[in-house]
């Protein structure tokens, strides 16, 4: 008897947890990051070991806005100062659902900018958050 109980237990167990409404896992590899909301939609921050993982497969325009300039995170494809984004957007791809990964020195500018992009329309941003001084901290090169 206790065995019939036990062994229902058990199966009743992974039945429920089969059953359970927990979403799909993140596939290996696939970068999610942290929405952050702002006015008129969001922004994705992501850490050093996503960006690094982004990096692995580039899909996107990665763009230094620190000023003043203290060098780049390898494979950076632009540098605009934070506070000249608006007046600069010609740089940027004309799709506003292009990927635009930000960073400067230690979040702060970035995130202003990415702020900013989506209020111009931009609907993939993301940004590296701690900047490059967690990029270095990790222990990874500047150019």
């Amino acid at each position: 008897m206790k065995r019939i109980f036990l062994t229902t237990l058990v199966l009743g167990s992974f039945l429920l947890a089969a059953c359970s409404g927990s979403a799909a896992p993140t596939p290996v590899g696939e970068v999610v990051g942290q929405e952050v909301p702002v006015s008129g939609g969001s922004y994705t921050d992501v850490s050093v070991t996503e960006l690094q993982s982004m990096l692995e497969e580039k899909d996107f325009v990665f763009v230094n806005v620190h000023i003043p300039f203290e060098g780049d995170i390898p494979n950076t494809d632009l540098f605009v100062p934070f506070d000249e984004i608006e007046a600069n957007l010609n740089q940027l791809p004309a799709d506003k659902a292009a990927k635009i990964v930000l960073y400067c020195r230690s979040g702060n500018m970035s995130s202003l900018t990415a702020t900013d992009l989506v209020s111009q329309g931009y609907t993939n941003v993301w940004n590296l958050a701690g900047g490059f001084n967690a990029w270095k901290a990790a222990g990874l090169p500047m150019e």
